[in-house]
């Protein structure tokens, strides 16, 4: 399914609001959205919001041989899937080009930084290694996958525990949790990714794009970086041209936000521990929001309303005064009207010609009632009075039409009985006829 395009007007309204330093969100240039932080049951499981944008972090090892040219270090491997439970734009089974661009970027954000000791991992050397590998899927889509990505990476590693080994002789013995503590990953710095979206061919600038914004950004910049300001790695994508002091800027920006990020990071792996070792209720299920169907909540954007009637006085002077001309409706049939120019209704000249073709009718029956009498005896005449009733009988069916209300319809019931009475009598003869004939 491909993705809904931005109609114009959406595009314009966003690009005029950036101009103006507005967000859709209610946030500031710089802001990031808010970031929540929740782990598993299990060790190395996590879900990291940023905003609405949802990302689900789970790392998991195995024992096996070590690669030929890196005999004494283990393996990282980075996963991460786009499901179109996220948004009906990602196609499932295929790997499209913003997939492999996130999967390369996370692993030289992750693995290429050196942010985990790879040689603490090697078991036997040459014989076996521990192969860590984090499975990242998005489970919504609101924008700034990569920066939720990384997060949830870092966090998933700094969160996990692998079983604990011993080695005697060619034997290697694997302990479960119960018999011996699972050890933590050896993780020297916390690098985490910051997207900068470039607007008018650089001109404008905005931290932690959402997804509409997105959709009409021209480029886009991710500096990885840890807290000790050291740039992991950065790229550039959009193909705009962006001056040193644009880079600069961004890595200053990128440093204070990273920084506030891993003490967010800390604080939440803290906390977590500390609920474990007191034996309180952890995991996802308490993590979610009591007596509400999901976990996500409306954002509350603070708004100034003090100055909006001055401002509503100032667009008011400054729009230009209405048109003294009012264009005046042209009539061309009662009931309908044309204002202004364009095209002339063709109803009236519908209703014109169904007119005539009335009033032919109309003219065509006169002539005939006038010439003929009813056998009721009442004489049809003076069609176009209003005094004289109009009345149609038949002789076979004796029905009675009206045309126009009379005032006194008393006589015209006397006259149809009475035209029944002289009838009445003349066919019982014929009956009588008719039998004394079949006696003969």
């Amino acid at each position: 399914m491909k993705e809904t395009p931005l109609s114009n007007c959406e595009r314009r309204f966003l690009l005029r609001a950036i101009e103006e330093k507005k967000r859709l969100d209610g946030r500031q240039t710089y802001d990031y959205r808010n970031i929540k932080i929740s782990f598993g049951t299990d060790y190395g499981c996590c879900v990291v919001e940023l905003g609405k944008t949802r990302v689900l972090g789970q790392v998991s090892c195995e024992l096996v041989s070590p690669k030929l040219n890196r005999a004494t270090e283990g393996i990282l491997f980075f996963n991460l899937e786009l499901s179109q439970m996220a948004a009906p734009a990602f196609e499932p089974g295929r790997q499209s080009d913003l997939l492999v661009k996130l999967n390369r970027l996370l692993e030289r954000c992750l693995r290429n930084s050196k942010c985990i000791d790879t040689e603490s991992l090697c078991v036997v050397a040459g014989e076996k290694v521990w192969q860590i590998r984090v499975d990242l899927h998005l489970l919504n889509h609101d924008g700034n996958i990569i920066d939720a990505a990384s997060i949830a990476a870092i966090v998933a590693l700094c969160h996990f525990r692998r079983p604990d080994v011993s080695v005697q002789g060619d034997e290697v013995t694997l302990y479960t949790p119960e018999e011996r503590d699972p050890v933590p990953l050896s993780i020297h710095h916390l690098p985490i990714c910051v997207s900068f979206a470039f607007f008018q061919q650089g001109t404008y600038l905005l931290v932690d794009p959402n997804e509409r914004e997105e959709r009409v950004m021209d480029g886009l910049l991710v500096i990885a970086m840890n807290k000790h300001r050291e740039i992991c790695t950065i790229q550039s994508s959009g193909g705009i041209m962006l001056l040193k002091d644009q880079v600069l800027r961004c890595s200053k920006i990128a440093g204070v936000k990273v920084l506030e990020i891993t003490e967010l990071i800390q604080k939440a792996l803290e906390n977590d521990q500390k609920v474990r070792k007191e034996g309180g209720k952890f995991g996802f299920a308490e993590s979610i929001a009591s007596q509400r169907i999901t976990a996500f909540k409306m954002e509350k954007a603070p708004i100034d309303t003090s100055d909006v009637e001055e401002k509503a006085e100032e667009i008011i002077a400054e729009a230009e005064p209405p048109s003294e001309v009012v264009s005046n409706p042209v009539l061309w049939t009662p009931g309908t009207a044309q204002i202004g120019e364009g095209l002339e209704n063709s109803w009236g000249d519908l209703e014109d010609s169904a007119k005539e073709e009335e009033d032919v009718d109309g003219t065509d029956g006169a002539v005939i009632l006038g010439s003929t009498k009813m056998d009721t005896g009442v004489e049809v005449s003076n069609i176009g009075s209003q005094d004289a009733p109009i009345v149609l009988s038949d002789s076979e069916e004796e029905e009675m039409i009206i045309l126009e209300p009379d005032k006194n319809p008393k006589k015209i019931r006397t006259q149809t009985i009475s035209a029944k009475q002289e009838k009445a009598p003349s066919k019982k003869p014929v009956k009588k006829r008719k039998k004394k004939r079949a006696a003969n």
